[in-house]
């Protein structure tokens, strides 16, 4: 709790530097870093909810053939791995309190930023490709049922969003997640900084 009382009174020294209380500070500080957490925790919540539908989905209906089974079998285990990465990437901002630990909170934030970016870069195709084929081999049963114009719009509905999250998507929130995690980790690198500064 020492490094705690220590960041107030350095941003408490610097407030006229930066024209804001060292309240105001931490306030800013725990809302972003809150923000992080609680949307990393609603991106693994909405990847459990999907699992749990086409694992409901499997079970409850007569699905005849085997690319069905196959092509929800690739989607399922995409899914799951996925989500498996994004729980990892959430305990590196999860399980440090910034407040108590700056220095160590910093290294993981960085961390965080790195996976984050692997992960809307090599692994996000990866998901996608497994996705794709998780889809097609499905589709060759279900769309038997349907009519020509339902083939086409299922088809078209499916692969055009996929193509709009891999594409504009996944441009605009690696964007903007880029800029919120650097400025955070800026901040923090200022207060390491005033840190070493003042010996402490």
């Amino acid at each position: 709790m020492q490094e705690f009382e220590d960041i107030q009174s350095l941003w408490q020294s610097h407030s006229v530097e930066v024209n804001i209380s060292s309240e105001e500070m931490l306030a800013q500080a725990k809302k972003e870093v809150n923000g992080i957490r609680t949307k990393s925790l609603l991106n693994i919540t909405g990847m459990c909810l999907s699992f749990v539908a086409l694992v409901c989905l499997w079970v409850f209906f007569d699905f005849q053939s085997w690319t069905t089974h196959l092509g929800i079998t690739i989607t399922i285990s995409a899914i799951a791995v996925y989500t498996f990465i994004l729980y990892r990437g959430y305990r590196l901002i999860a399980k440090n309190d910034f407040t108590a630990h700056p220095n160590e909170f910093l290294s993981q934030l960085k961390l965080y930023q790195l996976n984050r970016y692997n992960l809307y870069n090599k692994l996000f195709w990866i998901y996608t490709i497994a996705l794709s084929v998780g889809s097609i081999l499905y589709f060759f049963e279900i769309l038997s049922y349907f009519s020509f114009w339902k083939q086409c719009l299922a088809v078209v509905l499916t692969f055009g969003w996929l193509i709009f999250c891999s594409t504009v998507l996944r441009k605009a929130v690696l964007k903007r997640e880029k800029e919120r995690i650097s400025l955070l980790i800026e901040k923090f690198e200022r207060i390491s900084a005033q840190f070493k500064e003042t010996g402490h």
